[in-house]
């Protein structure tokens, strides 16, 4: 085990506590705009279902009930344009599921997983339990004719930089890998809060034509739903990869807690919620972009998510140094990778009244 953890990097968020604790010690209180983790209510359907299905003494099923699967395929079809016969299976939030995803796939010491270059860190961390060698690349042609590629993440609207990858991309991915038998794995997490552009999914129809060989889409009630706290997530895409992950998952008790099942259903089946948290987050996003903005930062990308890719063009500690003399608290680059060193990731996951009290402080 002490061979296995030594292999993994170091948690990122542990390196931020001298920076919180500066933060923390200003006046006005910790602006905490550093991780993505949702601060608004439950919306009341949701914890009324998760309440009349607490009654729940026997065992759930790993491949969801009836219903959900039924609810999850309605929303896939509906919200990624996505046509065919896909496959679909609950998840224990969507972080469980990168992280063990390459294991659970079949990824052994030897292949290689190919990640973005600037992207989520437990795709990394996934590759790296699995054994496989990770290689950061944004381009098909720079990994060249490489058997030992097995799986590719891509991430669109991506975290942390909000980019949204075209569809012309997408299909390019896509014919890429199926012509190497190469799997594609789309994180999906933020497909509903597309700000400047509409982003798209990987299972749409006009990327696939309907045909899932060898592509899957990850997805997550956390941010659309605020659902952080119900772990509460879902794979979709290539029937007979799904269905090697159920196999997989059923041994290995992998199960999404019955309750969280009924909860997932009023999720999946209502958007009035969704769109009441889109436009909290809308006039957030607005109001902290126009301080950066104002207070000498470039916003790169940023076009969808949750969250502002910011930069002074220096070291992104200095930044986050910076910034938490101000007593804001943001995520620095380098938590996504080498190529980020100058940017911080800035969150719109605050409250009103503290995402106004970091736009004071920052203008």
């Amino acid at each position: 085990m002490s061979a296995l953890a030594s292999a993994l990097p170091d948690f990122p968020w542990d390196l931020l506590e001298p920076a919180k604790a500066k933060a923390a010690a200003h006046p006005g209180g910790l602006v905490d705009l550093s991780v993505g983790t949702p601060v608004d209510p439950v919306p009341a359907l949701i914890r009324t279902a998760l309440a009349d299905a607490s009654d729940a003494p026997g065992y759930p099923l790993t491949a969801g009930t009836p219903a959900l699967r039924a609810a999850i395929a309605g929303w896939v079809s509906r919200a990624c344009d996505a046509s065919g016969e896909f496959g679909v299976l609950p998840t224990i939030g969507s972080k469980e599921l990168v992280a063990w995803l390459p294991t659970l796939l079949g990824v052994r010491p030897g292949d290689v997983v190919v990640i973005p270059s600037v992207c989520y860190p437990t795709y990394e961390v996934g590759g790296l339990l699995a054994g496989a060698t990770v290689v950061r690349s944004d381009s098909l042609t720079a990994l060249g004719p490489d058997p030992r590629v097995k799986l590719l993440w891509i991430n669109s609207p991506s975290n942390p930089t909000g980019k949204v990858l075209p569809v012309e991309h997408l299909r390019k991915v896509v014919s890429w890998a199926r012509e190497r038998g190469v799997t594609v794995v789309s994180d999906e997490c933020y497909l509903s809060l597309g700000w400047e552009t509409r982003p798209v999914s990987v299972l749409d129809d006009a990327v696939t034509e309907g045909d899932y060989t060898g592509v899957i889409a990850v997805h997550s009630l956390s941010k659309r739903s605020n659902l952080a706290g119900y772990r509460a997530g879902f794979v979709a895409g290539d029937p007979a990869l799904v269905g090697d992950l159920l196999a997989v998952r059923k041994h290995a008790g992998m199960i999404v807690p019955a309750p969280v099942q009924a909860a997932m259903i009023a999720a999946l089946g209502d958007e009035t919620h969704v769109g009441r948290q889109r436009e909290l987050y809308a006039a957030r996003r607005e109001t902290l972009r126009t301080a950066l903005v104002k207070a000498g930062f470039e916003i790169s990308h940023s076009e969808a998510g949750l969250y502002l890719w910011a930069t002074r063009g220096e070291d992104c500690w200095q930044t986050v140094d910076a910034l938490a003399d101000k007593g804001i608290l943001a995520a620095p680059g380098v938590f996504y990778g080498p190529g980020a060193a100058q940017h911080v990731r800035v969150a719109l996951t605050a409250t009103d009244e503290r995402i106004a009290a970091a736009a004071a402080r920052l203008t």
